[in-house]
């Protein structure tokens, strides 16, 4: 029997599931592709692949590869091809055409180079030549792009194969059938039929509790379809196909014979309901499937439901809710049901906003990385048990905006930039050993955000919008970038946290924008500090200050130091491990002194030699310094502006840096060294102190490569005391 080649698609993240799958039907897998899966095997195994996949787009017959690093090549190849094999001669064809090239820019000029190459054929044998009909043609030709070659092949499904035949009636936000049925498969619901039930207490459409029945009682996804692609093929095999048909139907009536599990579906929306009735209906499983209007929080099953179970949905995540508050409170509402209706059965939840999964109450023991459409999702495994119990907990919600990409386009770029930015920033901070790191800085207009790297996690800071940008467009964008950047970055989106970014004043900055107590340790050269991403508008170090702090750390040996306005105290803790032999750091905020103190703990830094003191250094540098406070080096940052009711009074470092300056110099050992910063864009340093004090501004020396796209995000002196 001989072998023909495949290339057959899918939905995003399901390759391997269909690689499986394909397996059984006697297909050998070649390699995998994004979206896709290659594999070889009889054209009976194509056959059914069409009508049993549950999993594929579309089944490619693979004809042949051409070069096409221009228009002119790509048509030399396709009209040198023998298509009567493959068109009826009075038939009629289509090109659906997939990729890009520098010479091959849009889907339609390739598609009209390879019409032209095939029609030029026809017309060189001397024969009629088909007609094209791009809506019912008899053959659909496949040409599919990717690094100047060209993939040529014949689409036997001739229609996606997500589209069983059954759901016309779609409901509000429909799950796509084989990502349903992926989700099923990951779930474990084939294994899970064979003594279980099963639940969609928000079944929408009807489409999971459809595709489960399908799979329990052995229903070909195909069988309601009343044509495929390869029917009007040349090399079509019509006995072969109707064998396969009968095959068909024969299991299905068989599955009805045999155990069929109690399938349910319920949904609080009463026009979903009668929207999936009637794809019930046209899937011929009236009588199987259950479907009842009826809320999450008010679901009850009779006591003749199994013991073992699955209950599998794909609650609302934007598209359907616009209020977070509810959506919270239906997750909520979800994990009381199941623990109190289904216990002992496994619970999957398929969702675009898994930091909800924290509200079900539930720890979850696997997740699953997939795309709904083009928007990252997860599917979050649960066992409903008191092993798996937790208190429920209110997510973090990056910026209270939905995930959501308006435009494809501008939202490649970004997802291109940030790929880029992976490759060279990202491989520079491994190269150094750092995993704190700045990985965009407003690198695009159209996306004002700062996106840090924390060690496996991603902060997102976005930047107040100019008065040009309204808000809605601001809103639209920053929900692309939250849908772009888990997936550019290949993390999981509850390690995603966002905040605006906005000129703080007062008490602002130090004031929580969060409760969540989620502090966890990261590492740089050497050191060992804590951050929180989410409780504080700032996450507990600032990372364009890194290479400060490691000169701090290689220059504080046997040093004396002090560090003003210190904040977590990630300077000291760099000065303690370089050796420095006592310090003290100051800041007015309790709550950072008490932060520096864990993080010189975490250090085992002595703390009868470095201490830490809650102190407003307004006033405590205005105070006459005593004999034993002179220090070998000294670290002062200041606060752009602040007018604290704590401080002694106002804080302007453009007015008040030469008077700061001066004070701490007083402080400062006759061969010591003041290291001066600030991050006031339009800062420019009193002259006077040029005249008074060795000088030098080393900005460029401490910004690394990750902040050089912003040069201005601070400047730093180092002040000497003149010989």
């Amino acid at each position: 029997m001989s072998k023909s080649v495949f290339f057959v698609t899918c939905p995003k993240g399901v390759e391997y599931l269909l690689a499986d799958e394909l397996n059984t039907f006697g297909l050998d897998t070649v390699r995998h592709a994004p979206a896709g899966v290659w594999v070889e095997g009889p054209l009976e195994s194509g056959y059914r692949a069409c009508l049993w996949s549950r999993l594929a787009n579309r089944v490619i017959l693979h004809i042949d590869e051409v070069g096409a690093t221009s228009g002119d090549e790509l048509y030399d190849g396709v009209v040198h091809m023998d298509w009567q094999q493959h068109i009826p001669v009075q038939g009629s064809f289509r090109v659906t055409f997939l990729g890009q090239n520098d010479a091959i820019r849009n889907t339609q000029y390739g598609a009209q180079r390879v019409k032209d190459g095939i029609v030029d054929r026809f017309q060189a044998n001397g024969g009629p030549r088909p007609s094209v009909d791009a809506k019912n043609p008899d053959v659909t030709v496949s040409a599919r792009l990717n690094r100047g070659r060209l993939a040529l092949g014949i689409d036997l499904s001739g229609h996606s194969l997500h589209m069983r035949g059954y759901r016309t009636d779609k409901g509000i936000a429909p799950l796509k059938e084989n990502l349903a049925a992926a989700l099923l498969i990951r779930a474990g619901w084939p294994e899970i039929a064979a003594a279980g039930d099963f639940v969609d207490p928000m079944c929408g459409s009807g489409t999971l509790v459809i595709e489960a029945a399908m799979m329990a009682l052995d229903m070909a996804p195909g069988r309601k379809q009343e044509r495929f692609g390869f029917e009007h093929w040349p090399g079509h095999q019509p006995d072969l196909w109707l064998s396969l048909r009968q095959e068909a139907e024969r299991r299905a009536h068989e599955g009805k014979q045999g155990r069929i599990p109690r399938l349910a579906g319920f949904d609080q929306d009463s026009r979903v309901i009668e929207a999936a009735w009637k794809n019930i209906q046209r899937a011929g499983l009236e009588g199987v499937v259950h479907i009842e209007t009826c809320p999450v929080d008010a679901l009850q099953l009779e006591a003749e439901w199994s013991e073992q179970g699955l209950v599998l949905t794909n609650p609302p995540y934007g598209e359907r809710l616009s209020e977070r508050k509810e959506l919270g409170a239906l997750y909520r509402a979800l994990g009381n049901t199941v623990k109190r209706t289904v216990p002992g059965w496994r619970l999957g939840v398929f969702t675009g906003v898994p930091e909800f999964g924290k509200s079900i109450g539930l720890r979850s023991y696997k997740q699953y990385r997939l795309f709904n459409g083009k928007l990252p999702a997860q599917l979050l495994l649960f066992q409903v048990d008191e092993v798996s119990a937790m208190t429920p907990r209110e997510p973090n919600v990056p910026g209270e905006v939905t995930p959501r990409i308006a435009s494809e386009e501008r939202a490649a770029m970004l997802r291109n930039r940030l790929k880029k930015n992976m490759r060279t920033i990202g491989q520079w901070a491994r190269k150094q050993g750092i995993g704190c790191y700045r990985l965009y800085d407003a690198d695009m207009p159209e996306f004002a955000l700062a996106i840090d790297v924390y060690e496996g996690r991603v902060h997102v800071q976005e930047y107040a919008a100019p008065k040009s940008v309204d808000e809605r467009s601001a809103r639209e964008r920053l929900a692309e970038a939250l849908a772009v950047i888990p997936e550019a970055l290949d993390i999981e989106r509850e390690n995603m946290v966002c905040k605006q970014r906005q000129r703080q004043t007062g008490t602002n900055q130090y004031e929580k924008q969060a409760a969540s107590g989620e502090f966890f340790k990261v590492h740089e050269y050497g050191c060992v500090l804590k951050v929180n991403l989410k409780d504080y508008l700032d996450t507990g170090l600032f990372l364009d200050h890194r290479p400060v702090r490691h000169w701090i750390q290689q220059h504080a040996v046997n040093k004396r130091f002090l560090n003003l306005f210190c904040y977590t105290g990630a300077a000291t803790v760099h000065a303690a491990v370089g050796g420095a032999s006592r310090s003290l750091s100051l800041d007015m905020s309790k709550t950072y002194v008490s932060w520096a103190e864990d993080n010189l703990a975490l250090n085992r830094a002595d703390p009868k030699k470095h201490r830490v003191e809650q102190a407003d250094c307004l006033a405590w540098l205005a105070e006459r310094p005593s004999a034993d406070q002179r220090f070998d080096l000294i670290f002062m940052d200041p606060p752009t502006f602040s007018n604290s009711a704590r401080m002694a009074g106002v804080l302007d470092i453009q007015k008040d840096h030469p008077r700061l300056v001066r004070q701490a110099m007083a402080r400062l050992s006759s061969d010591g060294l003041l290291i001066f910063s600030n991050n006031f864009r339009r800062f420019r340093l009193d002259e006077a102190l040029e005249s008074e004090f060795e000088v030098v501004e080393v900005t460029r020396d401490t910004l690394d490569r990750d902040f050089q796209r912003n040069p201005r995000i601070h400047r730093c002196w180092h002040i000497r005391h003149k010989a």
